[in-house]
């Protein structure tokens, strides 16, 4: 393969990747195939740096019209409307099943049903109003720090869950709604793996060890757990991982930009 060949490879695979995890239309012409799909999870990382990006910037315009506080809610519905909020459902139907199911099969019929109780709503308006209560005092010490949070969390987030993937088992389960990437290899991983590392050494590069031990540590207990409660994970369950290493991610980066000012 030539090395222009090579580049609009990657290019294809970069517009699938968008194509599948956001509302973006780039995939209305064309129909991957399985294997076009779990090459393109490498490039999830950059969908998340993409949909933070544009979080980002909306949240910079707004903040020179509008209150930081309305400013940091319409970024974050910008967010939701460009995933089409998969992840934050994920994140519900995981907490309902796991809180209210008695066995791995009734967790998993739970999430094919697809009905949200109490456990769902209490996780989802929990994360939501932690995720504005950190972002916002993100904004109190430099809008800026919060807008390129913004890029960090979406962006490491996405790493994390898709990187679970690898070495885990996709739980197949008739009329489930799967993630569509069930297979990762060594490449997909690794370069999915750097463009988290990039992204942590553009944005923030005094934080690295704390944000690659802490994402690891959450990787670790997130594939315990959801094996333990389903042998596997869905994409409903990668869902629910996204959002909880998104909001770990603001945590880390708040801790030590406290840690900094008090030094």
């Amino acid at each position: 393969m030539g090395k222009w060949a090579f580049w609009l490879e990657q290019l294809r695979l970069f517009v699938v990747a968008v194509g599948f995890f956001t509302r973006i239309p780039l995939l209305r012409r064309t129909s991957p195939d399985n294997d076009t799909i779990n090459r393109a999870s490498r490039y999830y990382g950059l969908v998340g740096t993409l949909v933070g990006g544009l979080s980002a910037l909306v949240l910079w315009l707004l903040s020179l019209y509008l209150p930081l506080s309305v400013a940091i809610v319409l970024s974050m519905i910008t967010s939701v409307w460009l995933t089409g909020g998969f992840d934050e459902h994920g994140l519900a139907v995981t907490a309902d099943s796991f809180g209210a199911g008695d066995s791995a099969g009734q967790k998993l019929q739970m999430m094919k049903e697809r009905r949200l109780g109490s456990y769902g709503v209490l996780a989802l308006v929990l994360v939501l109003l932690l995720k504005f209560e950190l972002l916002m005092e993100l904004a109190l010490y430099d809008p800026t720090l919060t807008a390129l949070a913004l890029v960090l969390g979406h962006t490491l987030s996405r790493v994390t869950a898709a990187s679970l993937i690898f070495g885990e088992t996709c739980v197949h389960e008739e009329g489930l709604n799967r993630h569509p990437v069930q297979r990762q290899s060594i490449n997909e991983l690794s370069f999915l793996l750097v463009t988290g590392l990039i992204v942590m050494l553009l944005f923030s590069r005094g934080q690295l060890i704390p944000l690659v031990v802490g994402l690891l540590l959450l990787r670790f207990i997130l594939a315990r757990w959801f094996r333990h409660q389903i042998d596997g994970y869905t994409g409903d369950t990668l869902g629910a991982g996204q959002q909880l290493a998104e909001v770990l991610v603001y945590i880390i980066v708040l801790a030590g930009w406290n840690a900094a000012t008090r030094s």
